[in-house]
């Protein structure tokens, strides 16, 4: 039977969720569990918009499978099949309740670090210029560059790993970041440059988690900021600074370091990030906020409240309760932490 021949007769309905025209031959006992989770199936599915194929992936069923259970036209084990198919309807809605309890979790937070940030990657973008921001872990320099070039027009972010060390494999993530189709590696720093050139428009690239860069390959990005007049900023952590001219300048990378400008470096959150995202958590218990504080302050910093919040949040939503300061203490240590007093 072809999903067209099951619509309902309403036509808001969408493709493929009408009602089976027909039931499949079964016992009483299996013919009301198909009709169950049918049923069940077919509500979430419109309430979330989703097809067949989002139903089969999620709940783990083969496509064929799912589908001749639906229409009623499946040979197998129809009592397995509805088995498996009920259990992925708990599961599925015993999450959902349990996240319409949980606090939403803060996007984007313009603590003052976050904000020295955007005006260090403005800067470079506007002049252009080439930047160095070291900020330490956990103090939210990644999803500040997210939000950056979600806001800003010609701007780009790529992030590096220890596999994308070499000249050739930066450019080629680079690439990728960019849309540039290009995959000759003698064509692809040009394709690149032409991507980024100037060419009246304010472009910036911005290279996050930098230090994994050979020096040539930091070297290849200084060229394009020489040859195309783009902004370049590169993030990472205290290596990154280390090598990017602070004192002394290293013999041989002078041409590295003559082309930086300006250089953002702070290890640990100040109080005021660390207030300004407590506050963006809505917290009004006074005992928890200050616990957090102390947790703000551990290595891991901003990030460590983010990650404490919302394992408070779901062993407090588990039990049904508001969060308090022993979710936050039970979260914290469940998480590896040592005992802390606020």
């Amino acid at each position: 039977m072809t999903n067209a021949a099951i619509q309902d007769k309403d036509s808001s309905t969408p493709a493929g969720w009408g009602t089976p025209e027909r039931e499949p031959l079964l016992s009483p006992d299996a013919l009301e569990a198909w009709r169950t989770a049918t049923r069940r199936t077919r509500e979430i599915a419109i309430r979330e918009g989703w097809t067949r194929a989002e139903v089969a992936r999620r709940s783990d069923l083969p496509a064929s499978t799912l589908t001749q259970f639906l229409d009623g036209n499946y040979a197998g084990n129809v009592l397995a099949q509805a088995a498996k198919l009920t259990k992925w309807l708990d599961a599925y809605e015993a999450t959902r309740a349990l996240s319409a309890k949980m606090p939403a979790v803060p996007g984007w937070v313009p603590t003052p670090t976050a904000e020295k940030i955007i005006k260090t990657i403005f800067f470079c973008q506007m002049l252009p210029d080439m930047g160095v921001i070291t900020v330490g872990s956990g103090m939210g320099k990644t999803i500040t560059a997210q939000y950056y070039c979600e806001n800003k027009p010609s701007a780009y972010l790529v992030t590096m790993r220890p596999t994308t060390g070499s000249v050739s494999t930066m450019l080629h993530e680079v690439a990728q970041a960019l849309d540039v189709p290009e995959r000759n590696p003698v064509k692809l720093d040009r394709a690149i440059g032409d991507k980024l050139k100037r060419n009246g428009r304010h472009t910036v690239l911005i290279v996050d988690e930098a230090q994994n860069l050979v020096d040539r390959a930091i070297d290849q990005l200084r060229y394009l900021i020489d040859q195309y007049g783009c902004g370049l900023v590169l993030m990472g952590n205290n290596e990154l600074y280390s090598r990017s001219g602070i004192g002394k300048p290293r013999e041989g990378y002078g041409q590295i370091h003559r082309r930086v400008g300006p250089r953002l470096t702070q290890l640990k959150p100040t109080e005021k990030d660390i207030a300004t995202l407590i506050r963006a958590w809505s917290i009004d218990d006074a005992d928890v906020a200050q616990l957090l504080h102390v947790i703000g302050r551990k290595p891991g910093a901003l990030g460590q409240i983010g990650k404490t919040m919302q394992g408070a949040a779901v062993l407090a939503a588990s039990d049904g309760k508001p969060i308090d300061i022993g979710y936050v203490r039970a979260a914290w240590q469940n998480r590896g932490g040592e005992e802390v007093h606020s």
